[in-house]
């Protein structure tokens, strides 16, 4: 019997229960009120009383309300059909939504029961099969989505079954497996999960280590971040967090882009919606939505939502990954869900912790950045989710504690900066204050040196020091004057601006510039290295300034020219011709 509950307190989303029955944490009911019946987690169980927070607006909501649990968590459903869809942070379909405002009380059904699927069969009757095993495969917008055994299911289980190759609707049954016990357990193309659990269904996690390029050189050059690896940006409003991650989703090389916007304004979410669709795939040619899920989960939504948005996400993001592909999943932003957490432990009367968030948000966050990471399924094969959060710190503070404990656990660490986006100096990401802590894994600096060279992160840590030198001298000017400081000094700090304007600052709406393949960004590493090793002699520091003011000019004229072109040739000759003038001649 589902135990029922009554409603016997409402303080704005977090409704009180008084149930008749065992309720377990996380657990889902549905209230009823006025004719609809509205969605509910149980968040805490004190007794036979129990908190959930409910995922719509609880207006008109009254003491005495039935309330009926369903005995199972919060779940997505997951199954072919998933690729270029909008859904909300509880997986409805918003395309199946009437009218421009969501309904209270309205749900959808995720995936399309009707459409037709060709399903290639991948095991045999008697093989031996584990939790999440490939079935099967069928074909979605291009991409090789597999059929899987049960995730739920324990131990090793037979085909007993398995239909031939043919056409098929995701509620058919494509196999029958039996149990140790010698149950049957038949299989369709859908799997349900709770978000809140992490899918574990792999052999070993190993540290990651493959570059994944994102064709921003200020990513990939100065602080790459890998396949399976973890990284977030935090940022003032208006210093281009979206834009980046736009440009990262498109370019980065993955299989399938999952987008959570959670609790950001509908005016930015409403962006993406008509932004993404447009976008051509740099890799295929085609629409980037065709790999790419968009889950919208906007500020004026409740608050409770928006947190099972970002597990919705990820939950979607581990089901690619136990097919074997490389998932992108951008959030945007976690500082929202750390407002949600806080309003729901607040309502609750928890302890607060700084800056009245949960005394538990740092677990709560490196739980959920653990579950990214690049994994060795049962079959040897490998998939991986890399995960890229944005935060956006109020008043641009990064000493507060969504920061802070986000630093903690996330590997790459991209700050934007209020004065460099005021400087125009796109994508603001302060070089010196950011990093990327996979430069220092052995495993890393092994796959570069077979896949670029051996010198490359030693030149890397060059262009750090020289910025961070470049940076010291710059204060030095400000407060001594340009006639205060030594010529060679003016040198030096016009070498590291070379390095800001050639290699970190980057046109996202020039086709050329946009994207900067890794042969071209050796290119230019090697390039500004070289001017950077070159001795110059000046007689004071306005010549310093007009001569370097050359050179970036010349190198940005590169940057727009296409890589190895006879236009990029020629640029290539007047820069050598331009450092031979003021060479200092051993």
């Amino acid at each position: 019997m589902a135990t029922k509950g009554t409603v016997s307190g409402v303080i704005a989303n977090m409704v009180t229960l008084v149930v008749d029955g065992p309720v377990a944490q996380n657990e889902i009911c549905y209230i009823s009120t006025g004719g609809d019946k509205l969605m509910a987690e149980v968040i805490k169980v004190v007794g036979s009383h129990v908190y959930v927070q409910v995922f719509e607006s609880t207006r008109g909501l009254k003491v005495g309300a039935e309330a009926e649990f369903t005995g199972h968590m919060l779940e997505v459903t997951l199954g072919p059909g998933m690729l270029s869809k909008n859904y909300d942070g509880l997986q409805n379909d918003l395309d199946k939504m009437d009218g421009v405002f969501l309904k209270r009380g309205q749900y959808t059904y995720p995936l399309d029961k009707e459409r037709i699927w060709h399903f290639v069969p991948l095991a045999n009757v008697g093989d031996k099969v584990q939790a999440s095993a490939w079935l099967g495969q069928v074909d979605e917008n291009f991409q090789p989505l597999k059929i899987m055994a049960p995730f739920t299911m324990k131990g090793t289980a037979t085909v007993k079954t398995i239909m031939p190759e043919g056409d098929y609707k995701i509620e058919d049954t494509i196999a029958i497996l039996t149990d140790e016990e010698g149950n049957d357990i038949s299989v369709t193309m859908i799997q349900r999960w709770p978000v809140k659990r992490a899918m574990t269904n792999y052999k070993e996690k190993p540290r990651p280590f493959k570059l994944l390029e994102t064709g921003v050189r200020v990513i990939d050059t100065l602080n790459p971040i890998v396949e399976g690896g973890t990284g977030f940006i935090p940022g003032p409003f208006g210093t281009g967090k979206t834009v980046l991650q736009h440009a990262i989703s498109k370019q980065a090389e993955a299989d399938i882009v999952i987008i959570a916007a959670c609790g950001e304004r509908a005016n930015e979410v409403v962006e993406i919606f008509t932004e993404f669709p447009e976008l051509v795939d740099p890799h295929t040619g085609r629409k980037l939505m065709e790999r790419t899920i968009i889950i919208a989960n906007t500020s004026n939504m409740p608050v409770a939502a928006r947190e099972a948005s970002v597990y919705t996400a990820m939950t979607l993001a581990e089901y690619y990954r136990s097919m074997g592909l490389k998932v992108l999943l951008m959030a945007d932003s976690t500082s929202r869900w750390a407002q949600a957490l806080r309003e729901m432990s607040n309502r609750m009367e928890e302890l607060p912790g700084p800056d009245a968030f949960p005394m538990d948000i740092s677990a709560i966050i490196s739980n959920f950045y653990g579950r990214a990471g690049y994994v060795k399924l049962n079959n040897d094969e490998t998939g991986s989710i890399t995960f890229i959060g944005t935060v956006s710190p109020a008043g641009g503070n990064l000493k507060e504690p969504v920061t802070e404990n986000t630093k903690k656990v996330a590997r790459c660490f991209y700050a934007l900066e209020q004065d460099r986006a005021d400087k125009k100096r796109y994508p603001a990401v302060n070089p010196i204050d950011s990093y990327s802590k996979y430069i220092e894994y052995p495993e890393f600096e092994e796959y570069i040196k077979g896949h670029i060279n051996g010198e490359w992160i030693r030149k890397v840590n060059e262009l750090k020091t020289r910025l961070q030198r470049g940076k010291e001298i710059a204060e030095q000017i400000n407060i001594l004057g340009d006639d205060g400081v030594p010529v060679e000094y003016h040198v030096i700090f016009w070498k590291s601006e070379l390095i800001d304007f050639v290699i970190l600052q980057q046109d996202a709406f020039d086709e050329i510039d946009a994207v900067t393949p890794m042969e071209r960004q050796e290119d230019i590493l090697n390039m500004v290295i070289d001017i950077c090793h070159t001795e110059f002699e000046f007689d004071n520091f306005n010549e310093v300034m007009d001569y370097f003011k050359k050179i970036i000019n010349i190198c940005k004229q590169m940057n727009y020219s296409k890589f190895k072109s006879e236009q990029y040739e020629g640029f290539q000759k007047q820069l050598k011709e331009l450092i031979e003038e003021r060479k200092l001649q051993s």
